[in-house]
Order: C-alpha cells, then structure tokens, then sequence
C-alpha cells in the first residue's frame, strides 16, 4: 500500500520506494527501516535494511530528564549520542557523532501546515507534517538527503527512510532517531493537555 499511496510514504522493506517520492527526487540510492521494542524499560529502535538484517540499534536510558541515547551500529561501534534540552519550547536536541560532530535540531515553532526543524551545525532542515507523517531532509542548499515515513498505526512505531545520499548514512540514522523521540515527546504531550483538559471540564 505504502508504494502506491502519495499521501503516506511509509513502504515495508521488499517494497519499491513511494511513487511520490519517486517522481518528486528519483529513485532512492536504498532504504533503512526502523521498529522500537515496546513494554521494555529502555526506549530501544533497530535500524534495518532492505533484506530485514540489523544495521543499527539505538537505546536510551530507562529515567532520564534530558532522554539520553545512544545509537551504536550492530557490530556495537557507537554512532552518536543524543540529549533533549530540558525546559525548552523549541524541542531542541543536541547530537554529537562520534567522530566529533556536533549540531542539534530544532523546531520552528508556529507552524501549523507544515512543521520544520532546523539542523543547526549543517544548515540542514528537516520539513514535514506530524499528522502526515511524512518528512523530507534537506542541505544547506535545498537538494534532497532523505524522505522518511511513518507507518499509520503500528504499535512497534515503524518508520522508513529513502537515502538519497550515502555519505550523511549515519547523520541520517541518527537524525531519524531524534525525530522519533521529537515525535514521542510531542504525542505524550498532547495526551497529557488532552486528558488534563477533559478531568478538568467534568
């Protein structure tokens, strides 16, 4: 379904990329998938390829006010690490690769169409919709790095990613993480104004 849709852009791993991806930026040089483990104490994502075979692994810390991950490659050579900033409207988190690289992401905020979070350190923007659940990652000059989709109700919060540039492979798994817990975070949010609001009115 998710190779025929132009709305959803997710595709399983066997599946050719999204057609609208397709028409939009070409054919995608290959794609990752991910799947979180639930009901388990540590937040815990696998990065896969196309054939289902384990590239990445990404774990965050069971208690931890700043959401504290690591992401290692499955041979268990870290990757990057990731920090939320605590107290902060922008959803701001910091990423330092493991060769030294830093940078952080973070939302603009009031945008209601179209939610775009700027990659501070690259010059990078990740541009998408939360409710669409489609995102598009670009360079510091507006040429296409990545589209990521996300499966509609999936309770392992399933995700692909159409790579359409093999040097940024770890930049882009580990932006795909944050993202993941950027949306994570926004969703507990906003069941938690939600309930808050309904026990309130009653």
């Amino acid at each position: 379904m998710g190779v025929f849709s132009k709305v959803h852009r997710f595709h399983s791993a066997g599946e050719e990329a999204n057609v609208n991806n397709v028409s939009n930026f070409g054919v995608p040089a290959y794609s990752l998938f991910t799947s979180t483990k639930v009901f388990t104490l540590h937040h815990h994502i696998d990065i896969t390829d196309s054939n289902e075979n384990i590239i990445y692994q990404a774990r965050s810390k069971a208690i931890s006010l700043h959401d504290k991950t690591d992401v290692f490659k499955v041979s268990g050579e870290m990757v990057a690490h990731i920090e939320r900033k605590f107290f902060s409207i922008h959803e701001r988190h910091y990423i330092t690769m493991a060769d030294g690289l830093q940078f952080e992401l973070s939302n603009e905020v009031l945008h209601i169409i179209k939610d775009i979070t700027n990659i501070e350190g690259l010059g990078w923007q990740l541009q998408g919709n939360i409710l669409g659940l489609n995102f598009e990652l670009y360079d510091q000059n507006g040429s296409i790095i990545a589209v990521i989709g996300q499966k509609m109700l999936s309770i392992h919060d399933k995700y692909c990613i159409d790579i359409y540039r093999r040097e940024y492979e770890e930049i882009v798994v580990a932006i795909l993480v944050t993202l993941q817990h950027m949306i994570r975070d926004r969703q507990a949010a906003y069941s938690g104004s939600s309930s808050g609001g309904s026990s309130s009115g009653s």
